[in-house]
């Protein structure tokens, strides 16, 4: 049975983002793509970064609640205008693991597994992003190939 490589079941069409665009920016890519983070990369697409839908909650979200869930439309009305102005980079994560599209699918299950990620970027040798692998990629594929040996 041959090895399956990430670069055979990763999103090859990623969208990305420059650290110095600005939240609102953000926000507009996540909603229009229904996506819930992105990779941040220079201007040669290496990754320096990568943002989440939960990053922005908590950058957005009013300092005197504990929690983003509660939410005033009036709140969000005042906040956004705002912090959404604010470039990337304040809120981006600097130091990201990532998968080379060489690694196999283990390494992917493994590197998911133990650093509890919803979704990693794929990089090449030249670290540039050429692709976004999910849990929910991994979980297929390891239910194609359960449901084809079977």
């Amino acid at each position: 049975m041959s090895v399956m490589l990430v670069r055979d079941f990763m999103i090859k069409d990623v969208y990305m983002l420059k650290e110095d665009d600005t939240i609102k920016t953000l926000l507009e890519t996540l909603s229009k793509n229904k996506i819930g983070g992105l990779p941040i990369v220079n201007d040669y697409s290496q990754i320096i970064g990568m943002v989440s839908d939960g990053d922005v909650l908590r950058h957005i979200s009013p300092k005197t609640y504990s929690s983003y869930l509660m939410f005033y439309k009036e709140d969000l009305e005042e906040v956004i205008p705002h912090r959404g102005t604010d470039e990337i980079k304040s809120i981006m994560k600097k130091n990201v693991v990532t998968l080379n599209q060489d690694d196999d699918l283990e390494t992917a299950l493994k590197i998911l597994s133990k650093h509890h990620f919803k979704k990693l970027p794929v990089i090449n040798g030249a670290k540039q992003v050429v692709g976004i692998v999910s849990r929910g990629d991994v979980i297929r594929k390891i239910t194609d190939k359960v449901l084809n040996v079977m």
